[in-house]
This record gives structure tokens, sequence and C-alpha cells, in this order.
């Protein structure tokens, strides 16, 4: 196989795992050879912010009476605010541990 081709297949999944990821703009990502790490860090982060202020809203709908709201709803979105931003802390220590790995490393 040559370079042509390797880096052709290499395109495609790329464009594969940004779609599967849900970025719907694709020639980004095409563009770059992948997407921007800093564009999908604040993107994940903007996420898991929006992901806590509907958990907070939900909660203060329930709490002044909203019958539309089940106490399940809040519980579920809460429930996935936190795991949201567990995993995303998971991620700034791994980033950390490997800055530091880095750094670390003799010369």
């Amino acid at each position: 196989m040559n370079t042509t081709n390797v880096d052709q297949v290499l395109m495609q999944m790329r464009v594969l795992a940004a779609q599967a990821k849900g970025v719907q703009d694709v020639s980004n990502v095409e563009a770059n050879g992948g997407a921007d790490f800093s564009d999908m860090l604040v993107k994940s982060i903007g996420a898991v912010n929006e992901s806590q202020k509907a958990s907070g809203e939900l909660k203060q709908r329930f709490e002044m009476g909203d019958e539309s709201i089940s106490m399940v709803d809040v519980a579920v979105a809460s429930e996935k605010a936190k795991i949201a931003f567990t995993a995303m802390s998971e991620v700034r220590n791994k980033l950390v541990k490997a800055y530091q790995d880095v750094m670390n490393m003799p010369v």
C-alpha cells in the first residue's frame, strides 16, 4: 500500500470519526487533517456547562411546582450532568498527567 492510499484511508477514518461524534461540518476536519483539539475541548466544556445549566433549571422548575416536570426527569438530568462533569474532570486529569510526564522527560 502506498503513502497516498494510507493518507486517503486516514482521512476517511477522521471524517467518519467526526461524523460519529456529531460534527456537522466535516470540511474543517478534512482541511485540517483532523479536528482542532482546542475547538473540541472548548465545545466539550460548553456541552458540560449546558448540561449542568439544564439540570439546574429543571430542578428549579420542579421545586417551584411545575407539574410537567417529574422527579425522575430531575434525577436523570442531574445524573447526566454529574457523569459529564466527572468525565471532563478525568480527561483534565489525564491531560495534566501527560503534560507532567512530557515535562519530566530527560532531554
